[in-house]
């Protein structure tokens, strides 16, 4: 019987050593892996980390912690967006082909998958807006459903601020830049009307804007549709992107447009094991591929959503699935 004792107790001995090891080591990692990340030799994992953290208004204190202003400038110094200011409006002819054109792409070594919508027509393409717009937001699929939508993705960035009020919410009911609806601004909080900013817009004949573009700009060139976002991805068929573009791997949002019109919709899932997400720059030679002539970037992270024919297709990172926004970017039946 004392044998029998001493072995169980050996036991539990030998168990506590390997839970205090595997809580040590735990431990250990946590507190040693930022300091691999940004002082080892792992360059390209130190500058998505940084890319990533900088491109966020409240996450920016994990890069600042470890480095200084001049470090996170010297990092992101190789990863930039060229000229978006001469980008050309396209001149084509719409023959209204109703037809909208489904593909799944998947990058095996960059480990993401995407979706991709080519919508023939054009002047189908309108932004929607949350039905309690400036309080909180809507679903992508919500706004889509309650415009008969075909389509839609996921549109501009907001804040996490309800209007009227300085409480945070978290339901992105507040737009930032400009919103425009069928000829109809809905959100400005740009104060001069001739201050460029980054956009996507639409005018009435279907012709997409991409990079820095002022309200009056866009007024004279017939745009009917507009949301705030950056940046351009393709402008005159060259990108635009250098290195990985800065802003780190996400899930990403984007619209271009091909030289005959057709207005191209993509989806990237991220933050998944299946799907860690995508750079600016995978997004730039995606949008290339796929013969775009002018792409720009939109909101992405959580909102990243694309609903296709009564239902979402892609995989929402959030765990609650879609997130609530603003506006989204919708095709009409």
């Amino acid at each position: 019987m004392k044998k029998r004792r001493t072995s169980g107790k050996k036991r539990k001995s030998v168990w506590k050593l390997v839970l205090c090891f595997l809580l040590f080591e735990c431990i250990f990692t946590g507190m040693t892996a930022p300091f691999l990340i940004f002082y080892g030799p792992f360059e390209n994992i130190k500058r998505t980390v940084v890319g990533a953290a900088m491109t966020t208004l409240s996450h920016q204190y994990i890069a600042k912690l470890f480095l200084s202003d001049e470090d996170i400038k010297k990092i992101l110094a190789g990863n930039t967006v060229g000229n978006v200011d001469n980008a050309k409006i396209l001149n084509f002819e719409n023959k209204h082909d109703s037809s909208i054109e489904r593909e799944d792409i998947s990058d095996d070594k960059k480990k993401f998958k995407g979706y991709i919508l080519i919508i023939h027509d054009p002047t189908r393409v309108k932004v929607g807006y949350s039905s309690k717009l400036g309080v909180v937001g809507e679903l992508t699929s919500r706004i889509a459903r309650r415009n008969n939508a075909v389509a839609a993705i996921n549109g501009g960035g907001f804040k996490d601020s309800s209007s009227g009020d300085s409480k945070w919410t978290g339901t992105g009911g507040k737009p930032t830049g400009i919103l425009m609806s069928n000829g109809k601004i809905l959100s400005n909080d740009l104060e001069d009307p001739d201050k460029k900013s980054g956009v996507m817009a639409i005018t009435s004949k279907g012709q997409l804007l991409v990079g820095n573009h002022s309200l009056n700009d866009m007024k004279k060139r017939g745009v009917t549709e507009a949301i705030s976002f950056k940046p351009a991805l393709v402008v005159n068929g060259k990108g635009t992107i250098t290195g990985d573009g800065g802003w780190g791997i996400a899930p990403r949002t984007a619209i271009g447009q091909r030289a005959d019109g057709s207005i191209i919709f993509l989806v990237i899932d991220g933050r998944q094991t299946k799907s860690i997400g995508a750079s600016l720059r995978d997004l730039q030679n995606i949008m290339i591929k796929y013969g775009a002539v002018n792409a720009t970037n939109l909101d992405g992270g959580s909102s990243s959503t694309m609903y296709y024919e009564g239902e979402v297709i892609n995989n929402p990172c959030d765990t609650l699935g879609e997130r609530s926004v603003p506006s989204a970017i919708y095709v009409k039946p």
